[in-house]
């Protein structure tokens, strides 16, 4: 897939609101040639380097620029390059990183989620709702149910209660998140 193909299948994608303004991965890879052929150059070397790399790759940036106006981006963008080429790609390892060992999924009851998503279905019209107090009023609610879970989940070798309960607060969390996002779309 070419360049400008790429650059209008992510157009067609998207249509959410952007925070972060990425480049694309082909226009990255140049940027990062560029920033590690100039890694050690001096700042005014650095700059003049930028300024032949600017005019001999027109046609890329040109394409990048536009992509990045029809997404909604407002700076400057040639700005946002060379601080990206200057201050990330020159900087940025090539060592690849060794994988962090994950610990032990714990595993929640079918049931749980459903009264979580049911609950959260509930409580979201509300106009006082947060998550941080209907979760507490999830769990004076369903004390039952909890106490199920954390049984099941000491059984499976998981045996600090601050890890479970954590678990289940973030399960709550993200279920909460989950269904803004969802009826946001």
């Amino acid at each position: 897939m070419d360049y400008i193909t790429s650059i209008n299948n992510i157009d067609n994608k998207i249509n959410t609101c952007i925070y972060r303004y990425k480049f694309t991965e082909e226009f990255m890879e140049e940027l990062h040639n560029f920033s590690k052929i100039h890694q050690y150059d001096e700042r005014i070397d650095f700059k003049d380097a930028w300024k032949i790399w600017t005019d001999d790759n027109q046609d890329i940036i040109n394409l990048e620029t536009r992509r990045l106006i029809n997404l909604g981006y407002q700076g400057d963008i040639l700005i946002k390059m060379f601080k990206s080429a200057r201050y990330y790609f020159r900087n940025k390892s090539t060592d690849k990183k060794e994988p962090i060992k994950r610990r032990k999924y714990i595993t929640v009851s079918k049931e749980l989620l459903a009264v979580i998503d049911h609950h959260i279905q509930t409580q979201t019209y509300n106009k006082d709702y947060q998550p941080k107090t209907a979760f507490i009023d999830f769990c004076n609610n369903n004390k039952e149910l909890l106490q199920q879970n954390i049984t099941f989940m000491y059984e499976q070798g998981i045996q600090d209660t601050t890890l479970i309960e954590k678990k289940i607060k973030k399960i709550y969390k993200n279920r909460y998140f989950i269904f803004v996002k969802n009826k946001q779309v």
